[in-house]
């Protein structure tokens, strides 16, 4: 979710064609299956996932799609014209999302925090804009273990200014499991054949109500 290499926004498509069909379709279901209501989708790209919000999803109201990069919101609006839905495309950064507090009842990250510049603040903002109750769905890459981890470390500096600002070695799991402002409902590490290399987290999180008074320990893991 960032805008710091337009060329990658224009080729995310093609670069993502093979994953999409290998890997991520079990994951998109999980994503978008039965949500309702007024769903925000934190850094929509380029509408990957609104095929399955009309597929799967339930009565949703309206679908914001955050999108700060201008190639993948284009293409995401190419997207949105598909399906049938109520879609808003909105120009705003996982740091600071345009919604009232407590407003929203689902919140959508797909493959998204490694690029935040300021991962901690976007998800402060999504603790903020939830109401009590509310979901946080999520599938990301993070550090492997081991020395492929240090690989990992090692690549992150040269990849990340030509792959959109992501991050390959980020330990988002950590950040999500351990907040105390949320619920963990569901959590799964995928890392075996295809995604050894690049491990995938998957899970769910429910808003509790009040503000947290510990969501910045975090334990040992990924």
């Amino acid at each position: 979710m960032s805008d710091e290499s337009p060329m990658f926004g224009r080729a995310y498509d093609a670069i993502m064609a093979l994953p999409e069909r290998t890997v991520l379709e079990a994951h998109r279901r999980f994503l978008a299956e039965g949500l309702a209501g007024r769903v925000v989708d934190l850094g929509a790209g380029t509408g990957a996932q609104f095929p399955a919000y009309a597929e799967y999803g339930g009565e949703i109201t309206t679908l914001y799609a955050v999108e700060p990069d201008p190639a993948m919101r284009e293409r995401a609006r190419d997207r949105a014209a598909e399906v049938d839905l109520p879609i808003e495309l909105v120009d705003a950064t996982g740091e600071s999302l345009p919604f009232a507090d407590g407003s929203i009842d689902a919140v959508v990250a797909s493959l998204v925090f490694c690029t935040i510049p300021d991962a901690e603040t976007a998800f402060d903002e999504v603790a903020r804009v939830l109401r009590p109750g509310g979901e946080f769905r999520f599938l990301e890459h993070v550090r492997a273990t081991g020395g492929l981890g240090g690989v990992h470390d090692l690549l992150t500096p040269c990849w990340r200014p030509v792959a959109g600002g992501c991050h390959l070695n980020r330990k988002t799991g950590d950040m999500f499991r351990s907040d105390d402002r949320f619920e963990l409902l569901e959590y799964d590490r995928f890392e075996s054949g295809l995604t050894q290399a690049l491990p995938l987290i998957r899970g769910s999180l429910q808003r509790r109500a009040g503000p947290g008074l510990l969501s910045r320990l975090v334990p040992t893991g990924g």
